[in-house]
């Protein structure tokens, strides 16, 4: 799986850069892509958990909190 580079430096635009290099595109979409892929891996957990086959919005919201207070708050 690879995020299309051309939205990540859209991305790194609207923060504010007048340029940017294809190392700094490639390197941002490599942390999205693995960010996602352990939200999705979560989230597919959960609605397993659920007794669902379907993810759910709220298995997304839910493995997004989790990995947000492991990451913020979590020794």
């Amino acid at each position: 799986m690879e995020l299309p580079i051309a939205p990540v430096g859209r991305i790194i635009k609207n923060a504010g850069a007048q340029r940017i290099s294809k190392g700094a595109k490639e390197t941002l979409a490599k942390l999205l892509q693995d960010n996602a892929l352990e939200i999705a891996k979560d989230a597919v957990r959960l609605a397993k958990h659920s007794g669902r086959k379907t993810v759910m919005k709220r298995d997304v919201d839910s493995a997004v909190n989790d990995i947000y207070y492991t990451y913020h708050f979590h020794d």
